[in-house]
């Protein structure tokens, strides 16, 4: 048998150390790249009996993947709490937030990388229920006040860049109830990675296409809510801003009807639903601003109005939605005035579903390109 030995020239061992340095990198890469559901995200791998006192959890690691504090219960879908049944949106299982309650769960990362965070979350009994998401030392409160779909369940996003290799993510009820069962319900934990966009070809807009965004769940049909920036340092929806007091709603082509591409954002709110770019420009320029308005076959019927602005400019596009989807396309025109512009869009009505549940148009496919002359 040949024994191999590890001599050789300078340069064929400098070779090797650059392989395994290429492999190492790779593959703490690639251990720190997630993008799905989080260990036990869903909560189906249960707590042990002996860890549990009816529905309360008892033990900081009795959920496993998870570490806990304060009234943490683990709810079965379907089961009764007075006259309300809880109900859960994906699987058998979830956890419910009692007073002063947490979830925390320790990631891989990429240190100097983007990420967003997707939770569904519903509300049960307290009046004012909110959750603070946080991965140190970024944190923000999502207020749960308003809810969007109709079944109770909404998906929140919420992003933040990684100050380490490692991150803590914890969701917190700050609330304080008189019954410390009150609180939000939790199911299916998820998390991707974001890459920040950069203006494609001629389009001086960055993910004018929606693509890159949060993680949307397969299996739900509600989309994603994307909270405002006052509640958020960091965008969930790259290159955007919600520049508004509500949410906007992050959609997919396989839950509801998109104009381009796979992905899409639904403004729910009227004009408390905005969205936000500011692009190079320069000063003097003319150019010209396209996109795409249409509805999002959810049902969602009227006459809709999607205003949009480019600097001082604006522009009014009206459609008339049948709730089966569609969309029309529209242009706006405008000088620049400075080297940077502003570009907004929010819908001038509040719709609704006959559900009661909040809708609105859907814009797509957004452009800004150089107006050439005749």
């Amino acid at each position: 048998m040949k024994t191999v030995m590890f001599g050789g020239s300078i340069s064929s061992r400098t070779s090797l150390l650059f392989v395994l340095l290429v492999c190492t990198a790779y593959f703490r890469f690639s251990s720190a790249f997630i993008d799905g559901l989080v260990p036990n995200g869903n909560f189906e791998l249960a707590p042990k009996m002996s860890d549990m006192k009816g529905t309360v959890v008892v033990g900081r690691y009795a959920i496993p993947k998870w570490e806990i504090s304060g009234f943490v219960e683990y709810i079965k879908s379907g089961q009764k709490q007075g006259d309300m049944i809880l109900v859960v949106p994906e699987g058998a299982y979830a956890v419910r937030l009692g007073n002063e309650a947490s979830i925390k769960q320790r990631l891989p990362v990429t240190r100097g990388m983007y990420y967003s965070i997707t939770f569904s979350a519903a509300r049960t009994c307290a009046q004012e229920e909110k959750l603070n998401v946080s991965v140190a030392p970024e944190w923000g409160v999502l207020p749960m006040q308003t809810m969007y779909s109709s079944n109770g369940w909404d998906s929140y996003a919420w992003a933040f860049q990684a100050k380490s290799n490692v991150a803590e993510i914890v969701i917190h009820n700050p609330g304080v109830e008189e019954d410390p069962a009150c609180g939000p319900l939790i199911d299916s934990v998820a998390i991707r990675a974001l890459y920040p966009p950069r203006p494609s070809g001629m389009n001086l807009i960055r993910n004018g296409d929606f693509e890159e965004g949060p993680y949307i769940f397969p299996n739900t049909s509600w989309g994603v809510l994307i909270p405002p920036n006052i509640e958020d340092d960091h965008s969930p929806l790259p290159g955007w801003m919600v520049e508004s007091l509500k949410a906007v709603k992050y959609i997919d082509l396989a839950h509801f009807s998109v104009p381009e591409g796979k992905r899409a954002v639904e403004l729910v709110a009227g004009k408390e639903s905005a969205i936000a770019q500011v692009v190079r420009t320069v000063a003097g320029t003319d150019y010209v601003l396209s996109f795409a308005i249409g509805d999002a076959s959810n049902y969602c019927e009227g006459s809709m109005i999607v205003e949009a602005f480019a600097g001082r400019d604006t522009v009014k596009v009206p459609y008339e939605s049948r709730g089966k989807g569609g969309y029309k396309r529209a242009i706006l025109r405008f000088k620049a005035a400075s080297e940077r512009t502003r570009l907004m869009f929010f819908s001038t009505f509040y719709t609704m579903r006959n559900d009661s549940s909040l809708c609105g148009p859907v814009v797509d496919d957004v452009k800004v390109l150089v107006a050439h002359r005749a």
